[in-house]
């Protein structure tokens, strides 16, 4: 079975498997998913989604997080790994949008990732989720896959980032990112002895 074969064979699966794949991560604006995935980077989305109401019932927007002290806001997240980092950079981050964007989150890559604590993978899904430009943001569910369905060597994030370009259509990208990080979670756990539910893999890995 050719790459090519098997990128057609995941996309048709996955499809079947989540045909509405949603981000497991709580949001109502750009803003909020901004924060959202910056505070999942070496979180657990359900450890996020703990925090994020009391955050954003008292700030869901930059004018309204700016109005709180850095500490305020590690309190409200303390449970977070790296809390007094990423809320610094939720503080100095909503500041620059206030100075340089008018309050909103910029639709750009560059942009995104020039602000404190966003890195590619953040900008990533904020480019896909909020603004439907086509990305594939890659997490540790999508190297590990793409490693297992033969699709990429897995040296490096980037790496395996170009590959998931490479072998699949740009119109499905932003799809792609969230059914393959959802089967991930679903059926292929990282510290799983077997993959006998990974019916993906076993199809795949075949080779002609």
């Amino acid at each position: 079975m050719t790459k090519k074969e098997k990128a057609d064979y995941i996309v048709k699966e996955l499809e079947k498997l989540y045909p509405h794949p949603a981000l497991p991560l709580n949001y109502k604006s750009p803003y909020t998913l901004l924060i959202a995935v910056l505070l999942a980077a070496r979180n657990t989305d359900v450890g996020v989604n703990k925090v994020t109401p009391e955050l954003f019932r008292r700030a869901d927007n930059p004018g309204a997080m700016v109005k709180m002290t850095a500490e305020e806001i590690r309190e409200i997240i303390r449970t977070i790994f790296m809390s007094a980092r990423k809320a610094a950079a939720i503080h100095d981050l909503s500041q620059i949008l206030i100075d340089e964007y008018d309050g909103k989150v910029p639709a750009d890559f560059d942009a995104l990732e020039k602000l404190p604590g966003v890195g590619h993978k953040t900008a990533s899904v904020v480019m896909s989720l909020a603004f439907d430009v086509p990305a594939f943001p890659i997490d540790t569910h999508i190297q590990r896959m793409m490693v297992r369905w033969g699709l990429s060597e897995g040296k490096n994030v980037d790496q395996i980032e170009a590959d998931a370009k490479k072998i699949f259509p740009k119109d499905k990208w932003n799809k792609l990112y969230l059914q393959i990080t959802l089967y991930g979670r679903d059926y292929s756990p990282a510290r799983s002895p077997s993959l006998t539910k990974d019916y993906i893999t076993a199809k795949v890995g075949s080779k002609k």
